[in-house]
């Protein structure tokens, strides 16, 4: 059996800024809009999200409302340009984690977050 991933889907609670930061300000192609449900193209996994709201409708599952700081994962995304991007993010008034650094691998990363709280890393390739 073969696995591989098809989509990641984010619960949020304003589609409005969710929309503005990943489309506007981290320039995705939006794929499609379904009611309170979105996706992006991001390369081979499509970015989606949903209303928390929503995401119980779909799901049945307890979807908790609110902001949550105790996140337990991060979604990357890779540029040549890290600078760039935390900078454009930065004017957009963007919460700066984590300013540009270069790793002793040789990589630059930083860390943003999103409207609903997600940790994102902005990145150059590895390799």
């Amino acid at each position: 059996m073969e696995l591989k991933m098809g989509y990641v889907i984010l619960y949020v609670d304003d589609l409005v800024k969710t929309k503005h930061f990943y489309g506007d300000l981290l320039g995705l192609e939006l794929r499609g809009e379904y009611g309170s449900y979105i996706e992006y193209n991001t390369g081979s996994t499509i970015l989606s999200m949903n209303t928390r709201a929503g995401g119980r409708e779909v799901t049945n599952l307890p979807i908790p409302d609110g902001l949550r700081k105790e996140q337990t994962f991060e979604l990357g995304f890779v540029t040549k340009d890290v600078p760039g991007v935390v900078e454009k993010l930065r004017v957009a008034g963007v919460s700066i984690l984590m300013e540009p650094m270069e790793k002793p691998w040789g990589q630059t990363v930083a860390y943003v977050e999103d409207p609903d709280g997600h940790y994102i890393e902005i990145c150059t390739p590895m390799g």
